[in-house]
């Protein structure tokens, strides 16, 4: 976990240990790669088109189809790049590409005949398909695979130096496992089926990446929304932030704190802020960035490591996710009274 502000690191420390064996090493912030899963689609993908479109180079309201002209069909055609960020898209949750697939030219043309499920930016429904899509365009406009941009576009420029798509094999002695392979534990290779069908680069996962290098990622948006960076623009930032009639939590590839007094807690913790904008990833990894606080939280882990990878484990993660913000709010002073707050809950 880490913790920190745009120019600072509060607090960083490695809990627990990388495996089931109680004498494995435990994670350690500033070497430890994780598979972050679905934070891949703002690290890489979401942070790639928003310098393309500082560059003039991607039209968030243009049709998808200008820059994929396979992506067609139905009401294909009125889908926008800025659906695709937002989730209005009309694109289904899920597919299946790894079943059918054994190319990676066949897993994409299987992505692109998927039909939509809903009338384009009537509302959103949180999907990877949607990332999938966004990642090829970033490559056809770039004219360079994925990995290659965000490196050049992202990682490179905020000295994330070890954070890749596809590690390689010196860097797997310090990744987190995520699988097993004929019982041994296993790290370094992606977790996600569909991100492995496409090669281990894809839009929505296939990122590894250390709690250092979060940390860098998260202090440039911070700086950028206070107009302080060399990155992003503040401008920038504030349109990928902006909330659509249609969307509700989500901004332009990232989400937000459910409305007050919604039926459900925030993912970014009991007091979470309305200024607050973060992810998850399906291993378990949390970002969240709070720029009206100058705060960020890192939180990476390895749930699908787990020796069966029970259901519950999605519940049990969330309150320690819920329980590790408030807990840093309330150390910076911004959190007041949480333990009074959870039991008036109970």
């Amino acid at each position: 976990m880490v913790a920190g502000r745009a120019d600072t690191i509060l607090y960083a420390r490695g809990y627990g240990h990388l495996t089931w064996n109680k004498v494995s090493s435990p994670p350690d912030p500033s070497i430890t790669r994780w598979d972050l899963a679905s934070l891949t689609k703002i690290v890489a993908t979401t942070s790639t088109i928003a310098i393309l479109v500082q560059q003039h180079r991607v039209d968030l309201d243009a049709p998808v189809s200008r820059y994929l002209p396979e992506f067609s069909g139905g009401q294909k055609g009125q889908v926008t790049v800025r659906m695709l960020l937002n989730h209005t898209s009309g694109m289904p949750a899920y597919a299946k590409l790894w079943q059918s697939a054994r190319t990676v030219a066949e897993a994409r043309a299987a992505l692109f005949a998927v039909p939509l499920r809903r009338a384009p930016g009537a509302s959103a429904e949180y999907s990877d398909l949607n990332a999938m899509l966004a990642g090829i365009v970033v490559e056809r406009v770039a004219g360079q695979p994925l990995d290659r941009v965000a490196q050049a576009e992202v990682f490179q420029p905020l000295g994330m130096l070890s954070t890749r798509y596809r590690p390689l094999a010196a860097d797997k002695a310090d990744a987190a496992p995520t699988g097993r392979f004929r019982g041994q534990p296993v790290g370094g290779v992606v977790n996600d089926r569909n991100a492995a069908t496409l090669g281990g680069v894809s839009g929505h996962a296939g990122v590894f990446s250390t709690g250092y290098d979060l940390a860098r990622f998260a202090q440039a948006w911070l700086r950028a929304a206070s107009g302080h960076g060399d990155w992003l623009k503040r401008s920038t930032v504030a349109e990928f932030l902006a909330h659509s009639a249609s969307s509700g939590t989500r901004v332009l590839g990232w989400d937000t704190p459910l409305p007050p007094g919604g039926p459900k807690e925030s993912l970014y913790g009991r007091c979470a802020t309305t200024s607050t904008y973060g992810h998850t990833g399906w291993t378990g990894t949390e970002i969240w960035i709070d720029p009206g606080e100058d705060l960020f939280v890192i939180f990476l882990t390895n749930r699908s490591f787990a020796p069966k990878n029970p259901p519950q484990s999605f519940l049990q993660l969330k309150e320690v996710r819920l329980k590790v913000a408030d807990a840093v709010r309330a150390a910076v002073g911004t959190c007041p009274n949480v333990k009074e707050q959870r039991t008036s809950k109970k």
